[in-house]
């Protein structure tokens, strides 16, 4: 086992290595919860130590587009210029480890997490690697852009609900997994592996595209003031009745897929412990301001409230699209993607929100007592190239980084893992990993094993065949 969680006790080998998405479809149908697939436990199960299961929530930060590791967590100032770029480096709260300087607020927390240095595959577009990213598994079509399809497989929130279907009597959490500001865009395209995949859209995380809607979120599902409790019970129970005289429509997906959005609507309905997760306002107005408030300011905010709700898990897409600034200049709608222009779009548009969101979501977390029983990861589906360079078929006037997946780097805090670390270790330039190598299964396997789940652990698909949680080992 990559030794990052701080585990102790026997180990199993160490454990072994689309139709619409709107909100008003998740509205309608809150969130998914797994259906009729059976689920196998293996043996290990029973043996994981108690810190690799402690975490009760996992946030998944997603930064799309290919987040330097150069100009975050992997400087390297003693490189040639052309390597290490135009950004100086600042001291950290871990004795030799830099980052970059315009990361002030996070280099003064690096007690609270770790960076893993080592991540590494051989994907390098950004459709199929952050549908490895977001699913654990490499897409039949490396390097390309795919459309999400129905025999993509299972996000990995939505793989959750299959292997740990939240009980039927939890009315207070109609949901048992949630995205946030997405879907994520490459660059003007929903992305593949954010969905139910070959499980069916009844076990997809509901949906939240805005996280600043407020009250709005959920208004056409607020109960009527003049409509009394035993009328829609009266209703349900009609409801019921018409779905009991087409009994062998059951058998069909669509049919589950809707009898299953029905009964969450229903439930979200009753609960205003679920719905009030959702309402910011209820936040003081200054933690909102140190969240940020952009999107995905606000999105963190809302991830944090889901985690007090009991949600088990959150995805958070820090950025709508992995490209968003060859259509808008605009902060919020820049993506990591930085073939040319790299210093200016880092420096002005990209790390001061990232690092002051970020920052604010591990403080608070930490402040409040959660971290230790949430796992926050930070992850996107690749780094970048080594040399500074330009990049003609691309827009922009001054050079950037091309696309890099043979050295990255990630971050994970909370839930058992041991902060203040450094994990792995990239080459003189960052672009192969030197030791310990990590990749986007072993990070899959990383979170379920924070859950308790063992990665080994198999569901199945309509078809009865079974699948591995992950293929992956936790680091």
């Amino acid at each position: 086992m990559l030794r990052l969680l701080d585990a102790t006790g026997p180990t199993r080998r160490e454990w072994l290595r689309l139709e619409g998405w709107h909100l008003a479809a998740w509205a309608a149908g809150a969130r998914r919860s797994a259906t009729a697939a059976a689920t196998g436990t293996s043996n290990a199960a029973s043996r994981t130590s108690t810190q690799l299961g402690r975490a009760k929530s996992v946030i998944f930060l997603v930064v799309g587009g290919g987040q330097s590791q150069l100009e975050t967590w992997d400087p390297k100032p003693q490189a040639p210029a052309e390597i290490r770029g135009q950004f100086g480096t600042i001291p950290t709260t871990l004795p030799g480890v830099r980052l970059c300087e315009h990361l002030p607020r996070l280099a003064r927390l690096t007690r609270h997490y770790a960076i893993v240095r080592s991540m590494t595959h051989d994907d390098l577009d950004h459709g199929s690697a952050l549908y490895a990213t977001l699913t654990g598994r490499f897409h039949p079509r490396k390097s390309s852009n795919p459309p999400p399809k129905p025999s993509d497989f299972p996000t990995l929130a939505a793989l959750l609900h299959q292997v740990r279907p939240r009980s039927t009597s939890d009315v207070a959490r109609p949901y048992s997994a949630v995205h946030i500001n997405g879907p994520i865009l490459i660059p003007e395209e929903v992305g593949p592996g954010q969905f139910g995949g070959f499980l069916g859209r009844a076990v997809e995380p509901l949906s939240v595209p805005h996280p600043t809607a407020g009250e709005g979120l959920f208004q056409d599902l607020l109960p009527q003031t003049e409509l009394p409790t035993i009328r829609l019970q009266q209703r349900q129970t009609l409801l019921q009745a018409l779905d009991a005289t087409v009994a062998d429509w059951g058998r069909e997906r669509r049919c589950l897929d809707h009898q299953t959005f029905t009964r969450q609507a229903f439930e979200l309905l009753a609960s205003a412990e679920g719905r009030r997760a959702f309402e910011l306002h209820h936040e003081p107005q200054r933690l909102r301001q140190r969240y940020g408030l952009w999107r995905a300011g606000q999105a963190c905010l809302l991830a944090r409230r889901l985690v007090e709700a009991g949600v088990p898990w959150i995805t958070v897409f820090f950025n709508r699209s992995v490209r968003g600034q060859d259509k808008s200049t605009a902060t919020e709608a820049y993506g990591w993607d930085t073939h040319n222009d790299i210093f200016e779009a880092m420096q002005q548009h990209l790390l001061p929100p990232f690092d002051q969101t970020f920052s604010a979501l591990l403080e608070d977390m930490h402040d409040r007592g959660l971290l230790d029983q949430t796992l926050v990861v930070c992850a996107g589906e690749f780094g970048r190239a080594p040399k500074v360079a330009f990049e003609p078929g691309f827009a922009g006037r001054s050079p950037g980084r091309k696309h890099w997946a043979g050295a990255y780097s990630v971050v994970l805090a909370g839930g058992g893992v041991r902060g203040g670390q450094v994990f792995g270790e990239s080459d003189a330039i960052a672009a192969y990993v030197k030791e310990r190598p990590v990749g986007p299964a072993d990070l899959a396997a990383t979170m379920f094993a924070a859950l308790g789940i063992d990665p080994a652990t198999h569901y199945h698909d309509a078809l009865a065949r079974p699948f591995a949680v992950s293929v992956g080992q936790p680091i």
